[in-house]
């Protein structure tokens, strides 16, 4: 499967950004997605993780109450919604896709397919 992410931008602290992460190639609901971010000189860190079908939903501490991870898959599209940004958002966000997720925390060697990375910068 091949990812596209889009959506990044820059936005003042307190606005948002919404995510878009679009599927071609295999069959998307067959498969659990994650987003991700990585900032300068740190580790790349899951944000978010959706299972195939949206029952199990993951989110890092951090972004509880401001980020909403949704897909539809008859649009092989999965979203990331973030609100009330923060300076400490910014970083590249990445989107991918795991054979099989399951709503557990999602380590990054469960994902198999990544997409290229969109810019989140938020200003304070």
């Amino acid at each position: 499967v091949q990812l596209q992410a889009s959506g990044g931008g820059l936005v003042q602290a307190g606005e948002s950004l919404r995510l878009s992460c679009a599927a071609s190639g295999g069959t998307f609901s067959d498969y659990g997605m994650g987003w991700f971010r990585q900032a300068p000189r740190k580790e790349r860190e899951p944000v978010a993780a959706i299972n195939w079908s949206g029952a199990k939903i993951y989110y890092q501490d951090s972004v509880k109450g401001r980020f909403t991870i949704s897909r539809d898959n008859a649009k092989k599209t999965v979203y990331l919604q973030m609100n009330i940004l923060k300076p400490e958002d910014t970083a590249v966000y990445y989107c991918a896709a795991a054979a099989y997720y399951s709503g557990n925390y999602p380590r990054k060697d469960y994902f198999g397919w990544w997409g290229q990375g969109t810019q989140v910068t938020v200003s304070s």
